[in-house]
């Protein structure tokens, strides 16, 4: 299996969550890097730092974006994302991923421009191949 995608971002809180997604994206060589933040703020950081160092900063072309964490939790990250997305890559693929299936919030998630989709957690093997292929 070739690698199409350079490097994912996972921003979430859940430690199990995230070194099971990095364990399969590396055995599935679905990704050459795999970049994690543990709340937005860390994300929003490091997006807002490539923007001042860069005039095309590094970034990820897939970013997975839990909703429910500390500090600065998903719904913060978008609004604060959707202001400079356009300045880092059209090619960024946004997908909120929550245990939550609550309707309200699967639709408020896919009503935001800059997400290509919601995802339920636990996330399936076959939608990671599929996203990141």
């Amino acid at each position: 299996m070739s690698q199409n995608i350079e490097s994912v971002c996972i921003i979430d809180d859940d430690s199990i969550y995230i070194n099971l997604v990095s364990k399969i994206i590396e055995l599935r060589k679905l990704s050459e890097t795999v970049i994690v933040f543990n709340n937005g703020k860390e994300a929003m950081d490091f997006f807002q730092e490539s923007l001042e160092k860069n005039e095309k900063p590094e970034v990820p072309q897939v970013i997975f974006l839990d909703i429910n964490m500390p500090v600065m939790d998903g719904w913060e990250f978008l609004r604060e994302f959707s202001k400079i997305k356009n300045k880092l890559s059209d090619k960024i693929n946004l997908y909120v991923v929550s245990s939550s299936i609550d309707s309200r919030d699967i639709e408020r998630a896919k009503s935001i421009d800059v997400v290509s989709d919601y995802l339920t957690k636990p996330i399936k093997i076959d939608d990671f191949e599929r996203i990141l292929e």
